[in-house]
């Protein structure tokens, strides 16, 4: 599938490559992520000041009520440059989640906050041990006397979580078949952090809540209907996850390219090997099929289309293989060279290997595909 992108849609995707090509230097990028906070606080405000923070916010919270084609044109580029900042567990997921959600008081103060760029938020939805399903969630919410909540539970890999302002938690309800979500300030009295770096250069913490108090209007969404509001995001957060995937790959691919143009093996070039050039054509394919079905799905999301669900599904599994064989074949392609911490390489592999498992297994996506025939 092929979208015709608008003028506006056009010069969003340039200005964000332009901005990219010009100030994020990998090397840079590397120092930035061996040291606290593991991002750039001058290009995040950067990204508030050219907009793309609000891109996707509703317009009376300081926003452009932006949909998915915008956020897969950021996220294209943003793959291609291995960007570290949070927009993905801040705008995508948190913001998301609250503007679908949260009381007016909580939107207040939060949307203008994170369009400007002085909050970030986290999702506290996976538990230790446990695959991040609605069925594993083991987190307790008890409603105290004054209208409020008491969480207590633990809380594992929670993206963006050394850095967050503030957590939307997923807990169990007394008395509610479903989960529920709040939202809880995270310097609270019983938050224990736990923080550590995942291997992609990015930071993650553990949590643990001992009877964390917070106020009734902390409810995002209706109490027990917090999974229907998950999966709305996740769909979203699919998107811009396969479109940074897409990013990462064609950059793989030009880089694997290249260095086959210059490395000189049996007195000729690697890329005049016929078996290597088919090889790298077939790294070309997979990726333009993912690309193919992200522009689909990302359209289809924008016009709430009813097989919508359903592509979003398929172009996530359909990612996850494109995504390793890409991957895999780029570290063969270049050889030992490529598991040097110096080559962008393996950072590459290291972030495509992270997003494969992010917002579902390629199993629970299958599933998902097959349940919306």
């Amino acid at each position: 599938m092929h979208i015709e992108f608008s003028d506006e849609q056009n010069m969003l995707r340039e200005s964000v490559a332009r901005y990219l090509v010009d100030n994020y230097d990998f090397e840079e990028r590397r120092k930035t992520a061996s040291e606290a906070p593991g991002f750039s606080p001058a290009h995040w405000q950067q990204f508030a000041e050219m907009g793309w923070l609000a891109m996707p916010l509703p317009e009376d919270h300081g926003g452009f009520g932006f949909g998915a084609v915008e956020l897969m044109l950021l996220a294209g580029e943003m793959g291609r440059h291995l960007v570290l900042e949070p927009y993905l567990e801040t705008v995508v997921v948190a913001a998301g989640l609250l503007q679908r959600g949260a009381q007016p008081e909580v939107l207040e103060r939060c949307l203008p906050a994170i369009a400007e760029g002085t909050m970030q938020g986290a999702l506290a939805h996976a538990e230790p041990g446990r695959h991040a399903s609605a069925g594993n969630v083991q987190c307790r919410a008890v409603q105290a006397v004054d209208g409020g909540y008491l969480l207590s539970g633990e809380k594992a890999v929670v993206c963006n979580g050394p850095n967050a302002d503030f957590f939307l938690v997923s807990a169990r309800l007394a008395d509610e078949p479903g989960l529920s979500l709040f939202f809880v300030e995270a310097d609270m009295a019983g938050i224990e952090r736990r923080d550590y770096a995942t291997w992609d250069g990015r930071r993650a913490c553990d949590l643990v809540l001992q009877e964390v108090s917070v106020p009734a209007c902390a409810l995002v969404g209706t109490a027990g209907g917090a999974e229907a509001l998950i999966e709305t995001v996740n769909d979203v957060a699919v998107v811009y996850a396969c479109a940074e995937s897409v990013g990462a790959m064609g950059s793989l691919l030009d880089r694997t390219r290249d260095y086959t143009a210059q490395r000189i093996q049996f007195g000729k070039s690697l890329s005049s090997f016929q078996v290597l050039r088919h090889r790298m054509a077939d790294m070309y394919i997979e990726m333009e099929l993912c690309r193919s079905l992200l522009q689909a799905a990302a359209q289809r999301l924008d016009q709430q289309a009813l097989d919508a669900r359903r592509l979003v599904s398929a172009l996530k599994v359909r990612t996850i293989k494109a995504a390793r064989y890409v991957s895999q074949n780029a570290i063969q392609l270049h050889g030992g060279i490529a598991m040097t911490d110096e080559l962008p390489v393996g950072h590459y592999f290291k972030r495509l290997a992270l997003l494969e498992h992010q917002f579902g297994s390629r199993d629970d996506h299958l599933r998902r595909f097959c349940d919306a025939a």
